[in-house]
C-alpha cells in the first residue's frame, strides 16, 4: 500500500488539495475559499483565521489517519468546534437534500420498489439528522461552556462518545436494494449509476467525519475537562485557604481542632474519646460542630482543611 504524504505548514495548499481533492469540503467547513493562489497551508490558514495545526490535524488523519494524542495543548478546540458546526451544516443543508432529488429522478416512478426505496433513504436522512441535531443542541453547548471557562451540568464527554454511533446499517440496506432488484433503461441506469456513486462518497464522509469526532475532538475535550477540573480544585482550595482559613479557623476551639487532627489521622469516635480524655457523646457533639462551622463533612475535605490551616504536616498524611 503506498504511503500518504504528511503534510506540514509550509507545503503549498494548492499541492496538498491536487493531491487530495476529497479534501475540498473539509476548506469549506474551515472557513476557508478557493482563490488562496500559491499560498502555503499556514499563510492560508493566517489569513482565513484559521488554526494552523488544528486543520493539519484533520487533514492528516482524514488522509492518512493519524491521530492527536490525548495531551495535545495546540489543538484549538474553537477551530475543531467551528469545523463541525459547518459540516453539519453542510451535510444537513446541502448533501442529504441533494443526494435525495438525484435518487428521485433517478428513479423509475413505474416501478413499485421506488416509493419503498425513497421511504428507507428519507428514514436514514432522519436519522443523521436526529443524531447531528442532538450535537449541536447538547455536545456542542456543553463544549462552548468549557471553552469560556465554565464548567457547566454533569455532562461530560463520555456521555456522548459512549452513545456516538451512526445510521450506516440503513444506507448500506439502502445500496443493496438498488444494486440487486432495481434494473432500469439506459438512462434511469447511468443516473442510478452516478447516485450510487455520490452515496458511496456520502458514506465514506460520514465515516470520516465520525471518526474525527471520536480521536480528535473528543481527546481535546477531554484535556479541557481535565484542566476545567484543575481549575475548580484550585480555586476551591484556594478559597479555604483565604476565606475559610482566615475567618473559620479561629471559631474553632482548641479542642475542636484536636479532634479534627485525630480525625485525619484515622482514628474512629472510641479511639478519639480515649486519646483526648472525653466521653464518645462529646466527641460526636465536637463532630457536629465542626461540620457546622466549617460546612466540611467528609474526611478529605477535613485533611484538606488541616492541611491549608497548619493544623498537620502534608508529609503526615496518608494520601
Amino acid at each position: 500500500m503506498k504511503e500518504q504524504k504528511i503534510y506540514e505548514a509550509e507545503d503549498k495548499m494548492i499541492s496538498l488539495i491536487g493531491d487530495n481533492y476529497n479534501l475540498l469540503q473539509a476548506l469549506g467547513s474551515f472557513g476557508i475559499s478557493l482563490g488562496f493562489g500559491d499560498k502555503t497551508v499556514r499563510e492560508t490558514c493566517e489569513y482565513n483565521g484559521v488554526d494552523t495545526h488544528t486543520f493539519l490535524t484533520v487533514v492528516n488523519y482524514a488522509i492518512n489517519g493519524i491521530g492527536v494524542a490525548e495531551d495535545d495543548e495546540r489543538i484549538s478546540v474553537s477551530t475543531l468546534l467551528h469545523y463541525l458546526e459547518a459540516s453539519h451544516a453542510y451535510f444537513i443543508d446541502f448533501q442529504l437534500p441533494y443526494i435525495r432529488r438525484e435518487l428521485e429522478e433517478s428513479l423509475n416512478e413505474d416501478n413499485s420498489l421506488a416509493k419503498l426505496i425513497m421511504k428507507l433513504y428519507d428514514e436514514y436522512a432522519h436519522e443523521i439528522r436526529r443524531h447531528m441535531n442532538y450535537e449541536q443542541q447538547t455536545l456542542f453547548p456543553y463544549v462552548k461552556s468549557l471553552i469560556e471557562g465554565k464548567p457547566g451540568s454533569d455532562y461530560n464527554v463520555e456521555t456522548f462518545s459512549k452513545h456516538h454511533g451512526t445510521a450506516d446499517h440503513q444506507l448500506r440496506e439502502l445500496k443493496i436494494l438498488i444494486i440487486k432488484y432495481l434494473p432500469q433503461d439506459g438512462l434511469h441506469n447511468n443516473q442510478l449509476t452516478a447516485t450510487l456513486h455520490d452515496i458511496y462518497e456520502n458514506e465514506e464522509w460520514l465515516a470520516q467525519h465520525a471518526m474525527i469526532e471520536d480521536h480528535i475532538f473528543v481527546p481535546a475535550i477531554r484535556r479541557l475537562e481535565r484542566v476545567i477540573k484543575h481549575g475548580d480544585v484550585t480555586l476551591n482550595i484556594t478559597n479555604m485557604v483565604f476565606k475559610d482559613g482566615a475567618q473559620n479557623a479561629e471559631t474553632l476551639s482548641n479542642r475542636e481542632k484536636d479532634v479534627i487532627i485525630a480525625l485525619v489521622q484515622g482514628m474512629a469516635n472510641k479511639e478519639i474519646a480515649s486519646h483526648l480524655n472525653i466521653s464518645i457523646n462529646t466527641v460526636i457533639t465536637h463532630r457536629r460542630n465542626i461540620a457546622r462551622k466549617l460546612q466540611i463533612h467528609s474526611p478529605a475535605g477535613l485533611t484538606i482543611y488541616a492541611i491549608v490551616n497548619g493544623l498537620i504536616d502534608i508529609n503526615a498524611v496518608k494520601l
